[in-house]
């Protein structure tokens, strides 16, 4: 009895390697085109929320395509470089503003 059980194994653990292998006979897998980034950033206008919400960049082999990472952390950073500075120089503006508007209120 025991013989024939280890014969049983033996046979069916060779049919599912053979059939996980394809038994030889198959064609090769044709190779995949590596995902690239559909949907990139827009540059005809700035990046809202809603863009970054959106990006979904694609996974490569040991994690995310570094290119496609860098491309869109590049942008980011010079659209908050670029809202920083727009926001500084309007509270200089509202600063200005607000002194000359406090020595125009005072009698002479």
């Amino acid at each position: 009895m025991f013989w024939f059980l280890l014969i049983t194994m033996v046979v069916v653990v060779a049919a599912v390697t053979l059939a996980v292998v394809g038994g030889g006979d198959g064609e090769v897998l044709p190779e995949v085109a590596p995902e690239q980034l559909v949907d990139p950033l827009p540059t005809a206008r700035p990046v809202d929320r809603a863009d970054v919400e959106a990006l979904r960049l694609p996974v490569a082999v040991r994690g995310y395509r570094m290119a496609d990472v860098d491309d869109a952390l590049v942008r980011l950073g010079a659209e908050l470089a670029e809202r920083d500075a727009r926001i500084a120089e309007l509270e200089d503006a509202l600063a200005g503003a607000a002194a000359a508007g406090h020595g125009e209120d005072e009698p002479a």
